[in-house]
């Protein structure tokens, strides 16, 4: 006997009847009546020639038959639901990208673009990650990252994204930045720093600032730390222009005189090169080289 389309409406009555030996219940799972459920079993009965359920005053319960009918339609449900939702999670999941980067690029960089980029992708779902470990591109690890570095990675493919350039900043506030007129004169006033691999003395050698003896009062492991320490009147501090950006722009910090230093290092995309980027990613790669024009 084949199995036809028109008996699936019965089939899932039954398993659902099955499942709560109830016609009610099976009713109020599947939105139908319980006079409806009913009619779907006595037509499936009257097809197979058995009697799948004992009707009795209490309610109603399997037979031999209907047990087991109940426990391959039940089965096969299952399987057939779990396909499904395995079909929409693949669905959604296409459109969910990855992206690994750094706490300090994601707060002042990334964030404060984001509005403009669920306005052009509203499909996509970004999960953003800015552990301090060196994140693993494996087959369950990120999409895509955005690294600060020499731009060349084992294993993975690396697209120069932005140059970084590094100059003095400080607090309007902090005393004695108002006697600041060379760059000799940031001697005078107490230094922030962080762990970049350009620091203080870098700058004040490319500025012609030779043998300079200062104290960095305090240390963070995070620029956007050392920033925040900076506007809140701690010390000046050797800034790296994408990340500064905010608190120039917002008068919380003010750039000192001297010049700009190029970075040693540069911002990249960075992608496992055994695997090609989906639709998606691709689409998140294309907004950050555009975002970076900008």
């Amino acid at each position: 006997m084949a199995l036809r389309s028109d008996w699936l409406p019965a089939l899932a009555a039954f398993e659902s009847a099955a499942r709560h030996q109830n016609f009610a219940h099976a009713a109020e799972e599947l939105h139908l009546t319980a006079s409806a459920v009913s009619h779907h079993v006595r037509k499936l009965e009257s097809r197979l020639g058995v009697a799948l359920f004992q009707r009795h005053a209490r309610g109603v319960s399997l037979t031999a038959e209907g047990r087991h009918l109940a426990d391959v339609a039940g089965g096969a449900i299952h399987d057939i639901d779990g396909a499904m939702q395995d079909l929409r999670r693949r669905r959604d999941d296409a459109h969910v990208v990855r992206l690994t980067t750094l706490h300090s690029f994601a707060y002042t960089w990334l964030i404060p673009r984001l509005t403009a980029f669920a306005a052009a992708h509203p499909d996509i779902r970004l999960r953003v990650d800015t552990e301090i470990a060196l994140t693993r591109f494996d087959d369950v690890g990120p999409d895509l990252g955005v690294r600060h570095g020499p731009g060349r990675w084992p294993g993975l493919t690396a697209l120069p994204l932005m140059d970084e350039a590094l100059f003095p900043v400080a607090a309007p506030g902090l005393a004695g930045v108002d006697r600041v007129r060379v760059p000799a004169d940031i001697l005078q006033l107490p230094l922030v720093a962080d762990l970049s691999h350009q620091g203080w003395h870098d700058w004040f050698r490319a500025n012609g600032v030779h043998g300079a003896r200062f104290d960095e009062r305090f240390v963070f492991s995070d620029s956007t730390d050392m920033l925040r320490a900076a506007a809140f009147g701690l010390g000046a501090a050797l800034a790296r222009e994408r990340v500064v950006a905010p608190w120039l722009s917002s008068g919380q910090l003010q750039r000192l005189p001297g010049e700009s230093m190029a970075g040693r290092y540069a911002y990249h995309i960075v992608y496992p090169a055994h695997r090609r980027p989906r639709a998606a990613v691709r689409r998140v790669i294309d907004w950050l080289v555009a975002q970076s024009v900008d």
